[in-house]
């Protein structure tokens, strides 16, 4: 089974290097690494093409922001299973991929998703928070439960089917909370059926966009609303219950 992973970037400083060996060193072979650079001018350039072919596909050009850099990497994604890799992320372990893979290979699921640590952002080894995803259920939608869309692997049939009209696959319209309308369209409009593997496979450094100040968060709770009533699912009830589960997160561990 071929695996695509795609990091996308705009001068994300050194970073990007401990996302970029954190694929780079996984135990499964058969991976397509892409990386969608928007124009760096921080050196990310020189810094991927050093890697030489260890990356599968580099492109470094203007785009229309970060759901567009997604799209444009699932578009040239040839894998039968694809994932990303933040910039600001890692893979939690070298054999994550091969876990996923073993995943894949006893069900029949169209997905597989796991567990997130929040990590700080200048040391990887304390945890801030500990987003445990638990079992999905379709009604658990509504009381706000979303897996973490870094630890989401879907088959590309699956975004073959969740194609927009427009060619993409995450509305570009959405500004921060386009990951959240794709997962409700996959999950709840599609029912594509997703396996929960417990364990972390992602770490992620805080200090995201949708966090960064009090306006970030207002438009990303409005455009949560907007994604559920355009999938159909939950309402204002359902934001209030998605923020409220965050809590757990800051004094549970795995």
């Amino acid at each position: 089974m071929k695996f695509s992973i795609i990091t996308i970037c705009h001068n994300p400083g050194d970073k990007i290097k401990t996302a970029i060996e954190s694929v780079l060193s996984q135990d499964y072979s058969n991976i397509e690494y892409i990386i969608i650079d928007a124009a760096s001018t921080d050196g990310t350039v020189g810094l991927v093409k050093s890697y030489g072919d260890k990356i599968s596909r580099f492109i470094s050009e203007p785009d229309k922001g970060l759901y567009d850099a997604l799209n444009k990497g699932i578009n040239i994604a040839t894998g039968e299973v694809i994932g990303f890799v933040n910039a600001d992320d890692l893979l939690a372990g070298v054999n994550v991929i091969s876990d996923i893979a073993r995943g894949f290979n006893n069900t029949a699921a169209g997905g597989i998703y796991g567990d997130l640590e929040y990590v700080a952002k200048d040391d990887i080894a304390r945890v801030i928070r500990y987003w445990r995803s638990g079992d999905f259920k379709y009604s658990s939608l509504r009381a706000g439960w979303m897996p973490p869309h870094p630890t989401l692997y879907l088959k590309r049939s699956v975004y073959q089917r969740a194609r927009l009209d427009d060619g993409g696959y995450f509305d570009t319209s959405f500004k921060i909370a386009a990951d959240y309308d794709f997962m409700m369209r996959v999950l709840g409009k599609l029912k594509v059926d997703v396996t929960y593997l417990p364990q972390v496979l992602v770490k992620m450094r805080v200090g995201g966009k949708s966090n960064k100040s009090i306006s970030n968060i207002i438009k990303k709770s409005r455009e949560d609303l907007t994604a559920m009533r355009r999938n159909g699912i939950g309402s204002f009830g359902t934001l209030i219950f998605k923020n409220f589960r965050k809590l757990p997160q800051f004094i549970m561990r795995k």
